[in-house]
């Protein structure tokens, strides 16, 4: 009997041009939570997509509790327990929770053919009661939450008696107590006998819930270790291959003067007086929990939406944006959290998108000189370091950090003094991370004043010059860099230390 329920020895996997899995290896022991970790482009989705049955490999042998199988289609990897959950949601939204549980293998009466959907409720809320849902069966599936989307998912897993279960980034879109129930889940299957790979950038899922973790590195095998037993510095060695001493690449700049003045703002249900300047040079880090209304204030001073009361001034003269548009004439850029939904085209190419805030500029007569348009798309997408073939490549064939790289891109393509950044690293990984704080570096250095949203604490006070902390809508809090401390903005950020009203 093998020591592990599934094991994979020397898997390579060739796409045209490309070596996507390069001798790689994994082996996953029963009742085991075993973290994958790598950069983006390392061959993790790849290497899922061979365990699932969507790719077969050209090289290499996967076992089964000692057994070896050779999946053909993902429907056999299923009958053999294996489930899959992405990290994006592939639900059907107008169908109920009941039929997302069950599509593809519904209960049916033997002789009619009668799909059984009073047993199939019944077995879907008994699921979710084992998950601790707070919703029905019956409830409609675009109704939900991501968080509620990825536990039907689970539930699912579950009614396809999965023994074995991959989560793909599964906390990439949750805030931090969404995060916690779904590490409550996962430790709760792996009780109760499930082997789980957790596919994760963060540190801190691989820390509360992994023993043992592997990395992979541009498509290649680089080691598995026991979770406590590797340091944080070892373990971004193994994934990007070079020793990051500075993750923070924050270049020492004397501010200039005041770009943008925020005084006494308010919008009914979302904030009240918030205060604050932003200088030529500087790096504000706005914090706070998610709720606090950080993105809502970033919100109504690019002109997505009107502010009740206050003023917003630029160079000391006030402005009233009356949409984005607008905004970015008088210098003000926004990077929206949701780069996929809010801030790219994926179906258009990198340089596309990088031009198309400013194609009017690049047409005549409204016909578009694309020569031009090309050579500033090539000129800025390098500017940034994006990593891809051409720029004709579409936006949704790059990695996260690098779709986060052509969204900051199209900004440079307009003429700016401010630049708001929402959640600029949200789902990337450490080495990407580190490419984008030092793009930040060198836009403060070159005089942009910049906004940065961001909830994670390490980000906020390495990149910062000063901390603005929010709660419930308001400003509580202000730090000059050095003298915040992760407890301090905490403290600042929590309503029940700061009694919002």
């Amino acid at each position: 009997m093998s020591d592990y329920v599934l094991e994979l020895r020397g898997i390579t996997k060739i796409f045209p041009g490309i070596k996507a899995l390069d001798d790689v290896h994994f082996q996953l022991k029963k009742g085991e939570i075993h973290a994958l970790m790598g950069e983006n482009g390392a061959g993790k989705s790849t290497f899922i997509k061979v365990i699932t049955g969507v790719h077969k490999a050209e090289k290499g042998s996967m076992f089964l509790d000692g057994r070896e199988v050779n999946f053909k289609n993902p429907k056999e990897a299923q009958a053999a327990g294996i489930a899959a959950i992405y990290q994006h949601v592939t639900a059907y939204p107008h169908l109920s929770v009941t039929e997302n549980i069950f599509m593809g293998h519904e209960e049916v009466q033997k002789g009619t053919g009668r799909i059984l959907w009073k047993q199939m409720h019944k077995e879907a809320n008994a699921l979710l009661k084992e998950l601790c849902a707070d919703f029905e069966a019956t409830a409609e599936m675009g109704s939900l939450s991501v968080a509620q989307q990825q536990m039907v998912e689970i539930a699912k897993a579950l009614s396809m008696n999965a023994k074995i279960i991959i989560m793909d980034e599964p906390t990439a879109a949750l805030t931090k107590r969404e995060s916690e129930e779904l590490y409550k889940i996962a430790e709760k299957l792996r009780d109760e006998g499930a082997s789980i790979i957790f596919i994760s950038h963060r540190f801190e899922d691989m820390y509360r819930l992994a023993t043992r973790v592997t990395v992979f590195r541009d498509s290649k095998y680089i080691g598995s270790y026991n979770v406590d037993e590797i340091s944080n510095e070892d373990l971004i060695v193994a994934m990007v291959g070079r020793e990051i001493n500075q993750l923070f690449p924050k270049p020492e700049i004397t501010p200039g003067e005041v770009v943008l003045q925020v005084n006494n703002i308010s919008r009914t249900g979302f904030f009240k007086d918030v205060s604050f300047q932003v200088r030529k040079g500087e790096i504000l880090g706005l914090t706070g929990l998610v709720g606090a209304g950080r993105t809502e204030v970033c919100e109504s001073i690019f002109g997505v939406v009107a502010i009740d009361e206050g003023s917003i001034f630029l160079n000391g003269k006030e402005i009233r944006t009356k949409d984005p548009l607008e905004a970015m004439k008088l210098g003000i850029g926004y990077l929206p959290e949701d780069r996929q939904r809010q801030g790219l085209i994926l179906d258009w190419g990198i340089g596309q998108n990088i031009t198309l805030p400013v194609i009017n500029s690049l047409t005549r007569k409204g016909i578009l000189n694309d020569k031009k348009e090309r050579e500033l798309g090539k000129k800025l997408a390098e500017k940034v370091d994006t990593k891809a073939v051409t720029i004709f490549d579409k936006a949704s064939s790059l990695s996260g950090g690098n779709q986060q790289k052509v969204v900051v891109a199209k900004l440079l393509a307009s003429d700016l003094k401010v630049l708001i950044l929402d959640e600029p690293t949200k789902g990337v990984d450490v080495g990407a991370k580190a490419a984008i704080y030092e793009i930040m570096g060198e836009l403060a250095s070159q005089g942009y004043a910049i906004i940065m949203v961001s909830s994670e604490m390490p980000e906020i006070l390495g990149m910062s010059d000063r901390i603005v902390v929010m709660c419930d809508g308001r400003v509580t809090g202000e730090f000059k860099r050095g003298e915040a401390t992760q407890e301090s903005i905490l403290e600042k950020g929590m309503a029940k230390v700061c009694h919002c009203d």
